[in-house]
């Protein structure tokens, strides 16, 4: 870039109040920059649209929309340990005890309660009603 270029830059990002590296200069009218000298030239050449100030890179927030979305922070926990314990140990024996019933009416063979059972440790499922959903969606009971 040659040094008047420079200087046209320099001088409109100042007028502009941007960092130089926001100026556009058109690049058919260059060698009209390249006559400017003064700051008034400069001016006429930003009113005349052959000087221009980009818009600003903004930093995409993307990541941080995703990252928002898992509030799972210590701020979140309703309940002091205790009370979380018993609904979890409430929730955990009832559907212990249900899935003893269908291994027990042989509705599900040994395999599939081990992996259900381990699933109920794990906390995979809400409530009973989802076992069920689970079982249906995955075809884990026995053909009758």
């Amino acid at each position: 870039m040659p040094a008047t270029l420079r200087t046209v830059r320099r001088l409109a990002a100042e007028i502009l109040k941007v960092g130089e590296s926001r100026i556009w200069i058109d690049p058919e009218n260059l060698d009209r920059a390249l006559e400017a000298m003064t700051r008034e030239d400069v001016k006429g050449l930003i009113r005349e649209g052959i000087v221009k100030k980009k818009p600003p890179n903004n930093i995409s927030r993307g990541r941080i929309r995703r990252r928002k979305k898992r509030r799972r922070g210590a701020g979140s926990i309703k309940g002091g340990v205790s009370k979380r314990k018993f609904l979890w140990m409430v929730k955990v024996r009832s559907q212990r005890k249900f899935l003893k019933m269908l291994r027990k009416r042989r509705i599900i063979d040994r395999k599939v309660y081990r992996k259900l059972y381990g699933m109920v440790k794990g906390g995979a499922f809400h409530s009973i009603s989802h076992i069920k959903s689970y079982i249906r969606e995955r075809e884990l009971a026995r053909r009758r």
